[in-house]
């Protein structure tokens, strides 16, 4: 797995999660729950990568 584009997706997912939860009040109603949970994924995706790499840290080919 190439780990510049793992940091590159980790410090993009974050950033998002910070954009939508410092401008949460000029989001239209109706895309706050979509864009909440879509950036809720992202981050628990990044958090899944950052295990992973820490678990396959020892094991590199």
């Amino acid at each position: 797995m190439d780990s510049s584009i793992t940091l590159a997706f980790i410090i993009t997912a974050f950033s998002l999660g910070a954009v939508i939860v410092w401008k949460k009040d000029t989001v239209p109603q109706q895309l706050r729950k979509f864009m909440a949970i879509t950036t809720l994924a992202l981050i628990l995706f990044a958090f899944f990568l950052i295990v992973y790499s820490f678990v396959t840290i020892g094991s590199a080919s």
